[in-house]
C-alpha cells in the first residue's frame, strides 16, 4: 500500500473531475460496504446503488450519472471501472524485487539471468535459459532448457515452463501454471495400442499476457502454440497443441480448446466453452458459459449453446422460452390430433 494521495491528485493522474473536496486523502481501495475514510471504491453496477448511498468511503469513483445519488466526494468518469482498476494498481503496487539468485535455487552455469530480476528459493533454472530485466522467477519454479523470460515478467510460485518456450515482456503467470508440455498426440497401432507422436513444437506468448492459476498451454506437435499480445487466461484453461489465440481475447476458467484451432483478436470466452479442433473462430466473437463449438464461426457477434448446436444468442434466447412450453405444447398436439384423427396419432405418423 501507497503513501495516501488526494483526490486531486488521483484527478489529474487519471483524466478525472472531482466532485467535494479534492483535499481528501485515500490510501487503499475498498468495497462500497466496507470503504472507511482513507478508502476509495467505485461503482459500475446500478445494482449496488443501495450501497453507494450507505457507503463511508473517503471518496467513489463513478459515472457522471450516479453523482447525485453520491453522499461523499467522488472522481468522476465515463468509465468507472477502468479507472478504478488504475487507481487500485497504483495504490497497492507489486512488492518491490529483490534482485539476486537466492542461495537455495539452482541456476545453470550457462543460464542467462539479468542482475536486476529475483530468482526465489527453490527455483531450477535449466541449460541455456535467458531471464530479462527485473523478472521475479517465484519459489519453486522450473525453467526448462532454452526458455526465454521477457523483460518484467513475473512467474508465482510453481510455475513450470518447459524448454524453448518463449515468453514476452510484462506477463504474469500464477501458480501451477504449466506452458509447454506434450500436447495429446498419439497414432494408434492395429492391436489398439498408442504410439506417442513426438511433440517438436513450443509455445511462444507474446508480451503483457496474464495466465490464472493452474492453467495448462501445450506446445505444438510440429509448430509452435502461440498465445498473442495481452491474452487474459482465468484459471484453470487448457489450450491445447498448435492453438493460436490472438491479441485481447479474454478466455474464463475451465474453457478448453481443442488442437489447431484459432481463436482470433478481442474474443471473450465464458466459463467451461469447449471448442472442438481445427476450427477459426473470427475476430470479436463471445461464447457464452458452456457453448459448444464445433464448427467455424465466421462473423463477430454474441453466440450461446449450453448443451445445443451454437446458434446467435438472439434465437437461443427465443428457443430457451420455448424449452419450458414443449411439454404444454406437445400435450395440445396430442389433443388435435385426437380431435383431427380420431386418434392420438394419424396413421403412418412417425413413432
Amino acid at each position: 500500500m501507497s503513501e495516501s494521495r488526494s483526490l486531486a491528485e488521483l484527478a489529474r493522474m487519471f483524466g478525472a473531475e472531482v466532485h467535494g473536496d479534492p483535499e481528501i486523502r485515500v490510501c487503499l481501495v475498498a468495497t462500497l460496504r466496507s470503504a472507511g475514510p482513507d478508502s476509495i471504491s467505485f461503482l459500475s453496477n446500478t445494482k449496488y446503488l443501495e450501497q453507494l448511498l450507505e457507503t463511508h468511503a473517503g471518496a467513489v469513483i463513478l459515472h457522471p450519472s450516479a453523482v447525485e445519488s453520491c453522499p461523499v466526494a467522488a472522481l468522476i468518469v465515463s468509465e468507472p471501472y477502468l479507472v478504478y482498476a488504475k487507481v487500485a494498481a497504483f495504490l497497492h503496487p507489486v512488492a518491490a524485487l529483490s534482485p539476486g539468485v537466492h542461495p537455495k535455487a539452482s541456476v545453470a552455469a550457462d543460464a542467462v539471468v539479468s542482475a536486476s530480476s529475483e530468482v526465489a528459493a527453490g527455483a531450477v533454472i535449466d541449460s541455456g535459459v535467458v531471464v530479462g530485466e527485473r523478472a521475479y522467477i517465484g519459489p519453486n519454479c522450473y525453467l526448462g532448457r532454452g526458455a526465454v523470460i521477457g523483460n518484467y515478467t513475473r512467474l508465482m510460485a510453481n510455475v513450470t515452463i518447459y524448454h524453448a518456450v518463449q515468453i514476452g515482456a510484462r506477463c504474469l503467470v500464477h501458480s501451477a501454471t504449466v506452458i509447454g508440455s506434450d500436447g495429446f498426440g498419439n497414432a494408434r497401432n492395429r492391436d489398439g495400442s498408442w504410439t506417442k507422436v513426438p511433440q517438436l513444437g513450443s509455445v511462444q506468448v507474446g508480451d503483457d499476457v496474464e495466465f490464472g492459476s493452474g492453467c495448462t498451454i501445450d506446445r505444438g506437435a510440429i509448430d509452435d502454440t502461440i498465445i498473442s499480445d495481452g491474452v487474459r487466461l482465468d484459471n484453470q484453461v487448457h489450450v491445447a497443441h498448435n492453438v493460436q489465440i490472438g491479441r485481447y481475447t479474454a478466455i474464463a476458467g475451465q474453457v478448453g480448446i481443442s488442437g489447431s484451432t484459432i481463436v482470433g483478436e478481442r474474443c471473450q470466452l465464458g466459463g467451461q466453452v469447449a471448442l472442438s479442433g481445427h476450427i477459426t473462430v473470427c475476430d470479436d466473437v463471445g461464447l457464452m458459459g458452456r457453448a459448444t463449438v464445433t464448427n467455424n464461426v465466421k462473423r463477430p457477434g454474441l453466440y450461446s449453446s449450453g448443451i445445443l448446436p451454437l446458434e446467435t444468442s438472439a434465437q437461443h434466447n427465443k428457443n430457451a422460452v420455448r424449452f419450458s412450453q414443449l411439454d404444454k405444447m406437445a400435450r395440445a398436439l396430442r389433443k388435435l390430433e385426437k380431435k383431427v384423427f380420431g386418434t392420438d396419432k394419424p396413421e403412418g405418423s412417425e413413432q
